[in-house]
């Protein structure tokens, strides 16, 4: 008999962690890698061939990538900050490139925090921008906030990271998932080996939270020996463009308060309101501490960890990888573990802490970037708002194609009803309905959006998320053609 040959390799997909395999990143998946293949065909004037001239990925939130324009104050500081060397010749910066005062003086302030954006921080990041950061919060909500309970981090990807490796203690643990989602979280979860217990938002309800249904879910998975530890809830909405109400997430805090769970409150999308305004879940549960419901102090106890992002926004650094959480209510030997996990990582990138104290403390009014700096900021809002509202109307428009007004972020996720023959069509190419119809729209268009399937739907519901930060509108025409000769086709 011969002797099996010996592997040539120690790793192959069937020995490497199986939790990798198992976890789905639907925004980043197949439609994304093809429209990136598509966008290389062009770029090497190979894609005469195709029924477009430009690849539009609207398939992530990714502002700068689609033409949005860093803000002017953020990027000159930062240049002073990787070139140190550019402040001793302060007359050049003013009277030949047009930097401000304010500019340099901040370069000064952030360089006297950090020494060098090429040297480490402290763990928990510099603390002259956490103390930054906690003014913001102030501000914002009208209650105190501490620099020691915020932690820096790479984007709020990492932040939800370190989190959920520490509430995720054994694949039983289980956290509280909006449905549909941005899929971090289940992917997270997935990673952890944990459980994702899925409860599901109101369509019908402008995708308001349905806190009946989160106890309904909650219980259910209680009843199946689910240890559920968590609740997250994404506000505004990733995928939904959801804004919430007070009354919605004081139901949230309250089910916290009355199962010990913790809340994390992923809110990088707080700038980005199109209708009211936006309400944070720390002023919410400040607002309860205070309130006659915690005459029995049953909400002082409530774990809140709230994410916030240089990402999004009107700032859309996404690439400088920059965010910051507040946590509070955590127990100290808690807040040690978490302070040590972070502590592994070594700390986030600090040029990237240095626009999350920037994107908090921005110029303010009588100061000399304020002018331009308020026309940029007006601008990209501008931009959104009238292109989420071009797309909204296309969709209301478009045969069997329905849609929540824009209220938040950066996306719509309408519902589409797709005929019999095409569903029978995704069946024979092993596809779902939602991807098959996503794919078709790639090909005939170059535009790349995501299945409603990526980010968790209602059983017998079909979604599709887009952006809409791609510029103009004549990409939207280019969606309504194809459905209406998508659905001729099979009628």
């Amino acid at each position: 008999m011969l002797s099996e040959s010996p592997p040539k390799r120690s790793l192959n997909i069937g020995n490497i962690n199986a939790n990798v395999k198992e976890a789905k990143y639907a925004v980043r998946g197949e439609l994304a890698i093809k429209s990136e293949q598509y966008r290389a065909q062009l770029a090497k004037g190979e894609g005469k061939d195709l029924p477009f001239d430009t690849v539009i990925a609207a398939n992530i939130g990714n502002p700068q990538q689609l033409d949005q324009k860093p803000i002017t104050f953020f990027r000159q500081v930062t240049s002073l900050l990787e070139n140190p060397l550019l402040l001793e010749h302060e007359d050049v910066l003013k009277n030949g490139l047009g930097y401000k005062e304010d500019v340099i003086a901040r370069a000064k302030t952030l360089l006297k925090d950090v020494k060098s954006v090429g040297a480490y921080s402290q763990s928990q990041g510099a603390p002259g921008i956490r103390k930054s950061v906690a003014k913001f919060i102030e501000k914002r909500d009208g209650y105190p906030a501490e620099p020691d309970n915020i932690y820096l981090c790479a984007g709020a990807s990492s932040g939800v990271n370190c989190l959920m490796n520490i509430i995720c203690a054994t694949p039983n643990t289980g956290v509280l998932v909006p449905i549909p989602q941005y899929p971090l979280y289940t992917a997270t979860l997935a990673l952890m080996n944990a459980k994702v217990v899925p409860y599901y938002l109101n369509e019908e309800n402008a995708w308001g939270t349905n806190i009946d249904g989160i106890r309904d879910a909650l219980k259910k998975a209680q009843s199946e020996g689910i240890d559920v530890r968590a609740v997250v809830v994404i506000n505004p909405g990733n995928p939904t463009g959801a804004s919430l109400q007070p009354e919605n997430i004081n139901s949230v805090l309250e089910l916290c308060a009355e199962e010990k769970l913790v809340m994390l409150a992923d809110e990088v999308y707080q700038t980005n309101i199109f209708e009211g305004e936006f309400h944070s879940f720390k002023k919410g549960l400040r607002d309860l501490q205070k309130s006659e419901k915690n005459k029995d102090g049953k909400f002082d106890n409530v774990e809140l960890a709230s994410l916030h992002s240089i990402s999004k926004g009107m700032v859309g650094e996404c690439g400088h990888r920059g965010g910051y959480y507040e946590m509070v209510g955590f127990d100290k030997e808690v807040v040690a573990q978490i302070y040590k996990f972070v502590s592994i990582m070594l700390c986030p990138p600090v040029i990237g802490q240095c626009i999350v104290e920037m994107m908090v403390n921005p110029p303010s009014e009588g100061e000399p970037s304020y002018p331009l700096y308020r026309e940029e900021y007006d601008g990209i809002m501008s931009g959104l708002y009238s292109r989420a509202h071009a797309l909204y109307k296309a969709f209301s428009e478009m045969e069997g194609v329905s849609c929540q007004p824009p209220q938040g972020s950066m996306y719509l996720f309408p519902t589409i009803t797709l005929p019999e023959k095409a569903v029978a069509a995704a069946k024979e190419k092993g596809k779902g309905p939602d991807e098959y119809y996503c794919l078709r729209l790639l090909d005939a268009t170059g535009i790349c959006i995501v299945p409603g399937s990526g980010f968790g739907q209602k059983e017998g519901t079909l979604h599709f998320r887009t952006t809409f930060l791609a510029p103009g509108t004549e990409w939207v025409g280019r969606i309504t053609k194809f459905h209406k000769e998508f659905l001729d086709e099979y009628r």
